[in-house]
């Protein structure tokens, strides 16, 4: 930290090295906002190892959530699904309507208000207060999810008259996949108006979720800022001698899934223009939905799950693809989102083929940067397949096309944005 830079103090449940997309951006802040001076301390909850050196980390006890101290009352294990635990099989408790489900669902809206994480909120003040009782900061940031993070904030704002940027990686009860009934939500929707009321300025990570929040909070400062890649991480790999297509993440039947791509990879090897040198690769939490899948499509031998692999591997694989599968969720108010991997993606410099969800913001980041495709209709996905496989046999690899905008989705760049409006804020 350098002693012409302000300071920002960032209140974060999650933070690297734990394993989540959330820590990729609070990284992104940790590592590049002193170019932009502003020098960043961060509140987060007990972490699985050491933080980088150099990042200034405050670590909590973490309480874990509320439905885990449930499960361990009721003598469940209180890491692993109820569902599992009381036996409900997997066929009925993964469909989209499940009705054992939304049992769940019902109980979890009510023991979990404000937030799953509550727990969390009476240690996260005490260190902040401890904190404060030994210096000032210029200003504060509160990422969520989870929203208990501007709750915290909205607190600490009105014990320290500092200047609040709360900041949305989802959004609240504007997220079109928000979990709870329509009682619990009008409940969350005034408890939202009043937390955020008090903050300078919002930033979240589209424009069209932008537009969604002030349409309901009224500021004068909102701000998109996507998330984005690290430049140290922008590296060649040796490419696989096959035609692959790899897949890291997490993969939600009906939602997030390949099936589209089986379906076409099917009939152009019937149809024998596609040859036994294509592999589709799986990295993440197996799925049993997916094995019958890729057996329905008759693929055993194409389409393989790789399970759960630490991120230096999956970085690797990203960069030895030939392509790159990215799955948007499916439903229509997803134009305004971007998948968590899809910056990984752009690090890695390979095509990128989207799949699924409507056409909107990754849609435009592909056509910006000539990273990638977001196909709209299945022939489309057909030429374009065809169009890699012949290129892959021509030249034994698939060449890559992005351009310099790739660089507007860095987390230098992410960084400089956030400072931007930590100084308009006045912090």
């Amino acid at each position: 930290m350098t002693n012409q830079n302000k300071k920002v103090l960032v209140i974060t449940y999650s933070f690297p090295p734990k394993p989540r997309v959330a820590s990729v951006r609070m990284q992104g802040l940790a590592r590049y906002l002193p170019t932009f001076g502003w020098d960043p301390t961060f509140i987060t909850v007990e972490l699985p190892g050491e933080p980088e050196k150099g990042f200034r980390v405050i670590q909590t006890p973490d309480p874990g959530d509320v439905t885990e101290h449930i499960k361990r009352l009721l003598g469940f294990n209180p890491k692993a699904g109820l569902q599992d635990q009381l036996g409900v099989p997997d066929h009925i408790s993964m469909q989209k309507e499940s009705p054992t489900g939304k049992i769940v669902t019902g109980i979890k809206a009510w023991i979990t208000y404000p937030d799953k994480r509550k727990y969390w909120r009476p240690l996260a003040l005490k260190a902040l207060r401890e904190l404060f009782a030994k210096e000032s900061f210029h200003a504060l940031i509160s990422s969520s999810p989870p929203v208990i993070t501007h709750l915290i904030a909205k607190r600490a704002q009105m014990e320290f008259s500092i200047p609040w940027v709360a900041d949305f990686r989802d959004l609240w009860t504007g997220n079109h996949y928000y979990p709870y009934g329509p009682i619990r939500k009008r409940i969350d929707r005034g408890l939202e108006i009043r937390t955020i009321d008090q903050a300078a300025a919002l930033i979240t990570v589209s424009e069209p979720l932008g537009e969604s929040l002030k349409a309901l909070h009224g500021h004068e400062i909102v701000k998109s800022i996507p998330n984005g890649f690290d430049p140290v991480e922008v590296k060649a790999g040796e490419l696989h001698d096959k035609f692959t297509f790899t897949y890291t993440g997490q993969l939600y039947q009906g939602k997030r899934d390949p099936e589209v791509l089986f379906k076409i990879v099917h009939d152009l090897l019937q149809e024998d223009l596609l040859k036994d040198d294509i592999q589709i690769k799986f990295y993440g939490d197996k799925v049993y939905w997916l094995d019958q899948l890729i057996e329905d499509y008759g693929l055993e031998k194409v389409a393989f799950q790789c399970g759960t692999v630490d991120r230096s591997e999956a970085l690797l694989e990203q960069r030895s693809s030939q392509i790159l599968l990215s799955l948007n969720w499916d439903h229509p108010l997803e134009k305004g989102v971007y998948t968590g991997k899809i910056f990984e993606y752009l690090a890695a410099q390979r095509p990128i083929l989207a799949l699924g969800g409507p056409q909107g913001v990754v849609s435009d980041l592909l056509e910006e940067t000539q990273a990638g495709i977001h196909p709209r209709t299945e022939a489309e996905l057909r030429s374009a397949i065809l169009s890699w496989y012949e290129e892959f046999q021509h030249l034994g690899y698939v060449s890559y096309q992005g351009n310099e905008q790739i660089h507007n989705y860095s987390h230098l760049k992410m960084a400089q944005r956030f400072s931007d409006v930590l100084n308009e804020v006045g912090g």
